[in-house]
């Protein structure tokens, strides 16, 4: 990048530039926690390896957590053929529309990282009512260069190896749209690295967990395992969320546009928000005037969807950036909605005493 980036910017791209899949999450975990424990009363983790920052308020006080999850949707070497292409098994959720053509990138058992691109066969030699139909992933392959099995093998590819894509973090003409790969849900963890920021030096009459959680993308994992560890009083889910601010899509599809403040998830497909919970923060934020939308997302689910069911129950809601073109290579989202989710999450925060908090659980 040839502009002068700033400090958050800095590490926007340390953490979208990391390679970390479901279940390979060291990479991000490792830039998380750099820039988080300079803010942390103390770090621990659960055995996925969930990162959990604890500061302290009011020792005393409920605990509160805000979670980020570490992990991005890619790929798992599965198979290696006779002739050196690479068969390879989904890790989350991919529409084969946005696959073919795109680069990637291995990470081999021995630390390297080799380069290669989805291939197919191409579209001159199918039949004319297949060129019409979405390339099944299944018959997809990853072309690294190589002419053999053997030399695959050399370079140290193995069936279970991380293959990540591949794009460069990029400060778009107009500066606040921001465009990389991973934001779902690097700026979840950005979210939480940046509320214990600006607590540092704050009063809050509560215990803050700020989190990066494992295995989302595969099943909402890592947020049931860091939640049983905390045993937190409220919870939020801080993630991305269906921009519908781009042709094509209708308010009744994706009501929210980049730019125009956090998402309040009513619904998603894993938990009805919680009402109580939800009313505090648009309050909030009425009374800070930051800007926020309603969302609802039936075909999607979020951390606080395992939350939620964690233990008792745990009053939970998710905050969503609205992002475009998620679970892709590529994804924009608006360095507005990342400052004013921050100030969000921040001033309800400040509000979360123990009464408070007694009369959302039994409201």
């Amino acid at each position: 990048m040839t502009q002068q980036v700033d400090e958050t910017l800095h590490m926007l791209k340390e953490l979208t530039d990391a390679r970390a899949i479901a279940g390979n999450e060291k990479e991000s975990r490792e830039v998380m926690e750099k820039y988080i424990t300079p803010y942390a009363d103390e770090i621990d983790h659960d055995n996925l390896g969930s990162v959990i920052a604890k500061k302290v308020g009011d020792a005393n006080g409920p605990k509160i957590m805000v979670a980020g999850h570490l992990d991005e949707v890619g790929f798992m070497v599965t198979q290696i053929t006779e002739k050196g292409f690479i068969k390879f098994q989904t890790v989350g959720g991919w529409w084969g529309q946005v696959m073919l053509a795109q680069r990637v990138q291995i990470v081999t058992s021995k630390g390297e990282t080799i380069v290669g691109v989805i291939g197919s066969k191409p579209p001159h030699i199918l039949p004319a009512a297949q060129r019409s139909k979405t390339y099944e992933i299944k018959d997809m392959f990853i072309d690294v260069g190589a002419t053999s099995d053997e030399e695959v093998k050399e370079w140290g590819i193995r069936p279970g190896d991380m293959i990540a894509p591949y794009f460069e973090f990029t400060v778009m003409k107009n500066d606040k749209h921001l465009l990389a790969k991973a934001w779902d849900n690097r700026i979840g963890c950005a979210i939480a690295i940046e509320v214990l920021k600006r607590l540092k030096d704050e009063q809050h009459p509560n215990v803050v967990y700020g989190c990066g959680v494992v295995q989302e993308e595969v099943g909402l994992r890592g947020s049931k395992t860091a939640t049983h560890k905390i045993n937190p009083d409220i919870g939020f889910a801080v993630d991305v969320g269906i921009a519908g601010d781009t042709p094509g899509i209708s308010k009744s599809e994706a009501a929210s546009e980049i730019g125009k403040g956090p998402q309040i998830i009513v619904y998603d497909g894993s938990m009805v928000s919680h009402r109580g919970l939800r009313e505090l923060v648009v309050e909030t934020a009425e009374e800070n005037d930051i800007p926020y939308q309603y969302e609802a997302i039936p075909g999607g689910g979020t951390d606080a969807g395992s939350i939620h069911l964690t233990m008792n129950g745990v009053p939970a809601l998710s905050i969503g950036i609205a992002t475009r073109y998620i679970h892709s290579h590529a994804g924009i989202l608006h360095r507005d909605d990342f400052d004013n989710t921050v100030d969000l999450v921040v001033a309800v925060i400040k509000k979360l005493d123990a009464d408070t908090v007694k009369h959302i659980t039994f409201d």
